[in-house]
């Protein structure tokens, strides 16, 4: 699939859903959710050429993947946070994508803590 035919699938459901929004909100959400989905185990495909990037980098600049895999961690929780909060928020729901979002925000703040304690021995170590 590329952008073009992705862009036309959300389109489409788009027009569906505006289509809908008539005879039940429900449905027109249901659409956008389905194609949304559809979009969604899509994208995670393309995953496997960005951790085959990723390996190779590793290999290369001699990075531990402990970063890398942090790195990796932290866009994911991005994308699915991203992804479940719009949701929420289309369905009329704002406040539950909004916790979403804040909880995504302390997850990546969590998974961002051991590359901050290495920071900081890295500078303590250049102090010293």
């Amino acid at each position: 699939m590329s952008i073009l035919t992705v862009s036309v699938l959300g389109i489409t459901a788009v027009l569906l859903a505006v289509q809908l929004k008539g005879k039940g909100s429900e449905y027109g959400t249901y659409i956008v959710m389905a194609a949304g989905l559809c979009l969604f185990f899509y994208a995670a495909g393309k995953l496997e050429v960005i951790l085959k990037t990723l390996r190779t980098m590793e290999s290369c600049i001699g990075i531990s993947p402990v970063y890398l895999s942090a790195l990796l961690k932290m866009a994911g929780i991005t994308y699915i946070a991203e992804f479940a909060s719009g949701i929420c928020k289309d369905a009329g729901y704002g406040s539950l994508g909004t916790q979403i979002e804040i909880f995504a925000k302390l997850s990546i703040l969590a998974v961002s803590m051991p590359i901050l304690l290495a920071l900081l021995e890295t500078v303590k170590q250049f102090l010293a």
